[in-house]
Parts: structure tokens; sequence; C-alpha cells
């Protein structure tokens, strides 16, 4: 790390109050803060699950955040995309929450992407950012997604709701456990993509809107794990709550031997 960067990760007085519950905690300390400060995150939606994900990574202080987002903040959003508020509908909710994420913390560098995530641009997008959330409400984005991050060796938080269930893992692929074997991705999971139409959209079934905070907050934290390097993150391992009963369950995934 040249000298300049050094400088520019060194927390300011503002920074280290601001951050100071943070760092009197062992596992993350001064230095698991400065690598928040210097990492590169990537929220694929601004949506139910990206509100509590972008408004928790902001305020835990990672330096950048790209959002990925086509879409335009309608009044039907604001049950759970909490990041947006009425004065905002019709606006592209990329400059929503970057309004949003401005307020709670100046300190965080927004990189907007008012733009539909395709396979002719992905790589060139995922590959600017050192961590991606996956909070997208389709299958080809998250399959994409997953393909794109495995490609480049980047670790993916993958987050779903559906109308009371969610779930989270966390995806690194491309690397190897202590037996050598490779580390299951999301096609260990969904081994054949949906085809349309078969699941039915957030539209069409309804969603809890508190379900999104308790998910997307799930994934801020294992995003935040990543960076900083603490804890057991979800690898292998896909968490499934129940909204409805308030359960949590783990279920175990291996690398398929095909």
């Amino acid at each position: 790390m040249d000298k300049k960067a050094v400088q520019e990760n060194i927390l300011s007085q503002d920074e280290l109050e601001r951050y100071a519950r943070h760092i009197v905690l062992r596992d993350v300390g001064g230095s698991g803060q400065q690598k928040l400060k210097s990492a590169r995150v990537l929220v694929i939606g601004a949506g139910g699950l990206g509100s509590p994900v972008l408004q928790y990574l902001a305020a835990a202080g990672v330096g950048t955040l790209g959002i990925v987002d086509d879409d335009i903040v309608s009044l039907s959003n604001l049950q759970r995309q909490i990041i947006h508020d009425t004065n905002k509908v019709g606006t592209i909710k990329t400059a929503s929450a970057a309004s949003a994420i401005g307020r709670i913390n100046p300190h965080t560098r927004v990189e907007q992407w008012p733009i539909r995530m395709t396979p002719q641009n992905a790589y060139a997008l995922l590959s600017c950012y050192d961590v991606v959330a996956d909070g997208s409400d389709n299958f080809d984005t998250r399959f994409l997604a997953a393909e794109i991050c495995e490609a480049l060796g980047i670790p993916l938080v993958n987050a779903a709701v559906g109308q009371f269930d969610g779930s989270v893992t966390t995806l690194k692929p491309y690397q190897r456990d202590e037996e050598g074997n490779l580390l299951p991705g999301l096609r260990d999971i969904f081994p054949v993509k949906p085809s349309p139409g078969t699941v039915p959209t957030c539209q069409e079934a309804g969603v809890m809107g508190t379900l999104t905070g308790i998910v997307g907050t799930i994934q801020a934290q294992e995003v935040i794990k990543e960076i900083a390097g603490f804890g057991e993150g979800l690898i292998g391992r896909l968490l499934m709550i129940d909204a409805r009963s308030m359960r949590f369950e783990t279920i175990s995934y291996k690398r398929s031997a095909n």
C-alpha cells in the first residue's frame, strides 16, 4: 500500500468518535475499522434488502458504496424500502439512496449505477469492488452476479425474501476448504435456474416489510465480517428465516461432485 493510500485510511478525530463502539470491540478495533474505511462494496438493488444493507454499511463506516439499480421510487416501495421516503417518489433509486447515505455518514462515498446489470456490463462493474451484496429480485441477476463474482474471486453475500420467508448465505466458490475442496457456489443450492414465471414476484405475492429489514441487516453483518475479518461467515450454510413463527434454521450444503 502506497503512502497516499495509508493516509486516506487513517481515521479522523470525527471518525474515531463516530466508530468508537466498533473500535473498542476486540474483533474489530482500529485496524478493522480502517479496513471498513478502505473497502469498496457493491450493493445490487436499492430496494427492500438493499435499504438496510446500505444504511448499516454506511453507518459502519464502509468507505465506498456502489449502488446498481435502474428503477425509480414508487409509493408501493415505501412499506419496506426504508432508505427512501415519500418526498423521493418518482426519483431514481440510486439518487434517493445516495441522498440518504449522505445524511447518515458524510465519510462514505457513493457511486451510483442507475442501470440494469447485464452480461455485457457485469464483469466491468463488479471488478471495481471488494465485496458484493446481492439484494436483487430476480434469478437472472442472482445467477449472473454469482458467476461473475466467482470468476473475479470476489466474496458475494446473497440474500432473498419471499412473502414471510428469507435466506442469507455467503459465496466464495473460488476458495478451497482445509481439505482442499472447492467451496460451494450458488448452483450447489439451486442447480437449475427456475424458469420465468415459476416463482411469483414480490408484486404478485406480496412481502412482509419488516422481513426485508431482518434479512438485510443479517446480510450487512455478513459483509462487515468479510471486510473486517472476524467471526464465521455463512459459507456452505444457508440461513433460513421464517418470520411467521420467527424461526431461524441453518442448512449446510457442499460443492457438488459434478
